[in-house]
């Protein structure tokens, strides 16, 4: 582009002269701007139970998902249990598809970034898209995706341990690009280090520096801070801040360790995998006890994706005695599938289920009518 000539001469502004007067005293003017993407994320997680009842599909055809939303936008996945063509016939293939009408043809595509993995292979879920930061921005268009051709063997899946009771679950992460945008940035000066008041608590929380309530549990001491407690409860504000300097908890010395880890944090405890649905079903009774809804939910996200034969029964009586409706509704999706329903009612799991929750069984039995 030609630069255009440079017109009359002006007379320039105060803040012109003390710039100009800056530049001239050796102090270059400094500026710094950004642009930045407006986007939305999320992720939906893909369970395929009986697994090896799909490979009766034929190479090349899939099996759809519901649909979810992320965005603003519908979308599903496409699972092919025998590759999306001939060359990958021994490859699971999954596809992300934009599932939404045609509309107006000239529509714009919707761009996101997307990431399709087996559930368990991202340990924080704060960490949510934070793996999409490089990836490309891709364009989908209504009733067209992205494939993974070989998301994995099959080989590799009946061998590994995600695949448990014939079910595996898939993650799909997908961040949407909305728009772009320019403003100014502050940034290009000063550097700002993230926040690390969750290292600090911790910290507080280990070293029991200025503590003020002590607790026994299961034989242990566990001391802690009334005023974080009581920030994070309003149970605990309301046992704290009485008369109370001391308490007994009725629960397991690592159930209540994990639970103040949290209440300091937000974080939960590191788990082996085999551990983890039983962990998640404790430590969602003591967070229901302290009102601590956000660990709760947690805790109950993390459930449906443990859902087997043998676990079931136990989960639906729990999702019921605690108002879980969502792992209720997952429990019940997972005992719509025949077989599953017959072998859980084989298990002890359903006998417990049977004496604790005797409403329940009128559901259970309302569903093995539709379904025998």
């Amino acid at each position: 582009m030609t630069r255009g000539a440079r017109g009359a001469a002006q007379k320039p502004s105060p803040t012109a002269a003390a710039t100009k007067s800056a530049e001239q005293a050796g102090k270059p003017r400094r500026s710094a701007s950004a642009i930045v993407a407006d986007t939305a994320s999320g992720h939906h997680l893909l369970t395929v139970h009986g697994y090896s009842r799909t490979k009766g599909v034929p190479t090349g055809e899939c099996v759809k998902s519901r649909p979810f939303d992320i965005g603003g936008h519908r979308w599903r996945i496409d699972y092919y249990p025998n590759g999306v063509r001939a060359e990958v016939a021994d490859y699971v293939s999954l596809s992300l598809m934009l599932d939404e009408d045609e509309g107006v043809a000239a529509a714009p595509a919707v761009k996101a970034q997307y990431d399709i993995r087996l559930a368990g292979e991202a340990e924080e879920e704060e960490e949510e898209g934070a793996a999409l930061a490089s990836a490309s921005v891709d364009d989908f268009t209504p009733g067209r995706g992205w494939v993974y051709t070989t998301f994995v063997s099959r080989e590799e899946l009946e061998g590994s341990e995600h695949l448990r009771n014939d079910s595996f679950t898939v993650r799909c992460d997908i961040v949407v690009v909305r728009d772009y945008r320019a403003e100014d940035a502050a940034a290009g000066f000063v550097s700002v280090p993230a926040c690390d008041l969750r290292r600090d608590l911790a910290g507080l929380l280990e070293t029991e520096k200025g503590a003020d309530v002590v607790f026994e549990v299961g034989g242990e001491t566990v001391a802690a801070h009334r005023c974080v407690l009581a920030a994070r409860s309003s149970v605990f504000a309301a046992e704290l801040f009485g008369p109370m300097k001391e308490g007994k908890e009725d629960m397991k010395p690592e159930v209540f360790k994990a639970l103040l880890r949290f209440a300091y944090t937000g974080l939960l405890p590191e788990t082996r995998k085999e551990d983890q649905d039983v962990t998640c079903q404790h430590l969602l009774v003591a967070a229901d006890r302290y009102g601590m809804r956000r660990l709760k939910l947690i805790c109950e996200e993390k459930l449906c994706e443990c859902i087997n034969v043998g676990s079931a029964a136990i989960v639906l009586a729990l999702a019921e005695q605690h108002r879980c409706e969502g792992l209720k509704k997952a429990c019940f999706d997972f005992l719509a599938a025949p077989a599953n329903l017959r072998a859980v009612v084989a298990t002890e799991g359903f006998q417990h289920l049977s004496r604790s929750c005797p409403s329940l069984m009128a559901e259970v039995i309302t569903m093995s009518l539709g379904i025998s």
